[in-house]
């Protein structure tokens, strides 16, 4: 039997603390600096709608299949790793691919895109004193598999893309090959990405984005204590909690959603939003969120009256998450990418290319010095003193967690913390 040649897709994200000191820039230099971000932004605020659609519309369907566990992705990765994959698909594979991406193509075009994703990968690429992130691409090809030109230039241009050459036939090799590329690019974080490879295999896009922050108000490493975080009615688990009981934080109690919603921000370019449900309301609060209801949380928590002290408590874990995205993608309408109808003639018109599997793994650290995500439904209390008001947010139970790139809307990572010792 005849074995179509196949593509194989990898993803992986990591987000980590940053040690670093930040380093204050020239006047001169900062101005330079905003007005090349200005450009850029320009163009990836396009593609911000799109892929905050495709964002929420995956984490549905993730949650939807892993009730009661950890989810933890990031959207960004996998959507950089599919446009880029756009340029070399022709007809329907491509339409189907830009439309699951969250595209509207009667109001972006192809090459409107790939600009838009080209500013994203430009601007958190840039370097940055404050915050360390790097996102990227690599084909990895079959020795004797020649590439067209006019894809390998849009990938190198528009998705920092890189090509590797390996001989498919040695799946060992090939398998190490792409293991230790991703682990050098993620420093260690992602490893074993790539497992059960095929000699049929004709070529393998990987893509990485790795993370790294620094809180602007840090957790005090002295005030770390065990406490409780109740997973479930039966089930409570051990974590240490992280305490900063005298720092002003952006938080509310939404009055149409029953939740809390708590934004921290980095030194550099991200915040997180960390989103509480109350007691009992996790799945209503989950069917809500929505790139909309992301914005909305956006413009209230920028109101001056919502920036309070704050008595609050987030543990502090590790966790890391894996997914084989071909048995996701096409129920968000990728039909054609795994099948032989694929149609990959941009990348190469002398072989019949499809898509084989395509993986994804992210891991998130969370600590005092750069927590990638923090925030749990959890008892919120106000106490009164003599002299003010005080509130008191615990996050000792599940929640959710946005991370964000201010400048483009582009969301880093997102996902929901079920257990932190899972």
């Amino acid at each position: 039997m005849h074995c179509t040649p196949c593509l194989l897709l990898l993803l992986a994200g990591h987000l980590m603390p940053s040690h670093s000191q930040p380093v204050q820039e020239s006047d001169h230099t900062s101005n330079q600096t905003d007005r090349v971000s200005l450009q850029l932004n320009i163009s990836s605020y396009q593609i911000a709608p799109g892929n905050a659609n495709f964002a929420f519309t995956l984490y549905h369907l993730i949650a939807s299949q892993n009730s009661g566990k950890n989810i933890f992705f990031s959207p960004l990765s996998i959507s950089i790793s599919l446009a880029m994959l756009s340029t070399g698909a022709g007809g329907d594979t491509q339409t189907q691919i830009l439309e699951g991406l969250g595209f509207n193509l009667t109001e972006l075009s192809l090459p409107e895109i790939q600009d838009g994703f080209r500013s994203v990968l430009q601007e958190i690429n840039r370097p940055s004193t404050e915050l360390d992130v790097s996102v990227g691409n690599a084909l990895v090809l079959n020795q004797d598999l020649e590439l067209l030109p006019d894809f390998v230039s849009t990938a190198e241009a528009s998705y920092n893309g890189k090509v590797l050459r390996s001989n498919f036939r040695d799946m060992e090799a090939t398998t190490r090959l792409i293991n230790n590329y991703v682990k050098e690019k993620t420093r260690g974080k992602i490893r074993d990405l790539a497992s059960g490879l095929s000699p049929d295999m004709r070529m393998i896009l990987i893509n990485y984005i790795f993370f790294k922050g620094l809180w602007k108000k840090p957790f005090p490493p002295s005030k770390v204590f065990k406490g409780n975080f109740y997973v479930d009615e039966n089930t409570v688990v051990k974590v240490p909690m992280m305490l900063q009981d005298d720092q002003k934080h952006w938080f509310l109690d939404d009055r149409y959603v029953p939740c809390t919603v708590l934004r921290m921000d980095y030194k550099g370019d991200a915040v997180a939003f960390f989103i509480l449900p109350q007691e009992g309301k996790m799945e209503e609060v989950e069917q809500v969120l929505s790139p909309g209801m992301i914005k909305r949380w956006d413009r209230l928590l920028q109101n001056r009256y919502l920036y309070r002290k704050l008595s609050l408590q987030l543990p502090k874990f590790s966790i890391a998450n894996s997914y084989e995205l071909d048995e996701i993608l096409p129920y968000l309408g990728f039909r054609d990418l795994f099948t032989r109808r694929a149609d990959f003639s941009n990348i190469n018109q002398a072989e019949k290319l499809q898509l084989s599997k395509v993986f994804h793994k992210a891991t998130l650290d969370v600590n005092e010095v750069g927590t990638e995500a923090a925030a749990a439904t959890s008892v919120s209390v106000t106490f009164f003193s003599a002299q003010h008001k005080r509130h008191v947010l615990v996050f000792n139970r599940p929640f959710f967690l946005v991370i964000y790139s201010s400048s483009t809307k582009s969301i880093f990572f997102m996902g929901k913390v079920f257990n932190p010792t899972a």
